[in-house]
């Protein structure tokens, strides 16, 4: 396994992408979860502007003291340079302020907001800065970068896409990496980073569920029992991990068909490195041997596609008698390609998909395998490695 540790920088697609934005936005968000590399990409723009950037950081006492006083007046005097404000969701009161600088001095390129909750649970900054801002939303090291970076898809599987773990060598420190990040988002991170009081050991056991039951139907009651809590609770609870980009809740696929259909949605573990710390899966071989490797393979596809989807929207569908599409990409409001993911390299298509097809008339079908050569199946349905068909298929569905 010692060849699948290759410690090398990553080139994240987000950093160019943010650098466009900035020449054609006043503010830029770059969102995502704790140590997918914001900062870095921030820092990577900053070197590149030299003297021309003022950053501050909002989870340090000596940055927030800086805005306390007169933020207005501060800001103001470092109106020609670019302000990148890191966490800025611990303050959110800046963003009717930030508002109006920008409305003062309309010019691009004049504040990055770096930020660990999506923008719908950051109060005031949807209506604050509407029309002066554009969000880009960084996940983990998705499978084009892993294979410009000749990182092994395998591995990428194993240990999730967060930078630090995934480059370093030493399986000890990947797997005590994720414990302590674990932790820190359960005693630290996450009540504060939406301004309430979490119970740690809710969290923790809640979290722990999902992990078990990852990409599992999401019944709230069924939580709500087994946690202790109320229903209201636990919607609240997963709305917090899904603003944290923590999780994945993949809705169902409605659709006029006459058919009694699913309509409780699918959580996912966004991260395989975390579901997997969670579980107890500390290698490939523990993996394979594990009674959760389908539903992780499984998970990892779908967070793939969701990195690469562009502008698709992406569901499941399942009827009450089991026919099934593990997703359905979207474009508008029709159904374009339906895809069953399989841990196997001779797939046995099941009989489910073929009557979702049918239901949903779509022509371009997919079944995703880890890493075979692709092959047809039958009329309008192929067979793909998620290397391939991330590289060369999707982006060909979303044109």
């Amino acid at each position: 396994m010692d060849d699948f540790y290759i410690c090398i920088m990553i080139t994240r697609t987000e950093y160019s992408i943010t650098r466009k934005l900035l020449t054609q936005f006043p503010a830029v968000a770059l969102l995502g979860a704790r140590q997918t590399g914001k900062t870095t990409i921030a820092k990577q723009i900053a070197k590149q502007r030299k003297d021309k950037v003022l950053y501050l950081d909002m989870e340090l006492d000596s940055h927030r003291k800086r805005l306390e006083y007169n933020a207005e007046s501060y800001l103001s005097m470092h109106a020609d340079k670019l302000v990148i404000i890191d966490e800025v969701q611990r303050k959110p009161e800046l963003f009717a302020l930030l508002r109006a600088l920008i409305d003062d001095k309309r010019k691009n390129g004049r504040f990055l907001l770096l930020g660990s909750s999506s923008p719908h649970l950051v109060k005031g900054v949807s209506e604050s800065l509407a029309g002066r801002i554009a969000y880009v939303e960084i996940g983990g090291i998705n499978i084009t970068e892993a294979r410009k970076s000749r990182i092994n898809p395998q591995l990428l599987w194993l240990k999730g896409g967060f930078p630090t773990p995934l480059l370093n060598r030493s399986k000890d420190v990947y797997v005590k990496w994720y414990q302590s990040f674990i932790q820190s988002y359960i005693q630290r991170d996450l009540g504060p980073s939406f301004g309430v009081t979490l119970s740690e050991k809710t969290i923790y056991n809640f979290w722990s569920m999902l992990a078990g039951n990852n990409g599992g139907l999401f019944n709230k009651e069924m939580y709500a029992r087994s946690l202790g809590v109320t229903g209201p609770t636990v919607t609240r609870y997963l709305q917090y991990m899904d603003a944290a980009f923590l999780i994945n809740e993949l809705q169902p696929w409605y659709t006029n068909t006459g058919k009694r259909l699913v309509k409780m949605p699918k959580v996912y573990i966004r991260d395989t490195g975390i579901l997997h710390t969670m579980t107890g899966i500390k290698s490939v071989d523990e993996l394979y041997e594990s009674v959760h490797v389908g539903n992780s393979w499984e998970g990892f596809v779908i967070e793939q596609i969701r990195l690469a989807k562009g502008d698709l929207d992406m569901y499941f569908y399942r009827t009450h008698n089991g026919a099934e599409a593990d997703v359905i990409l979207v474009k508008g409001n029709k159904p374009i390609a339906c895809i069953e993911i399989k841990l196997s390299e001779a797939p046995q298509v099941s009989k489910g998909l073929y009557e979702v097809i049918e239901d949903l008339k779509t022509k371009h079908n997919y079944v995703i395998i880890p890493s075979s050569d692709g092959f047809p199946i039958a009329k309008n349905l192929s067979c793909y490695n998620l290397t391939d068909f991330i590289i060369r298929i999707l982006p060909e569905l979303h044109r």
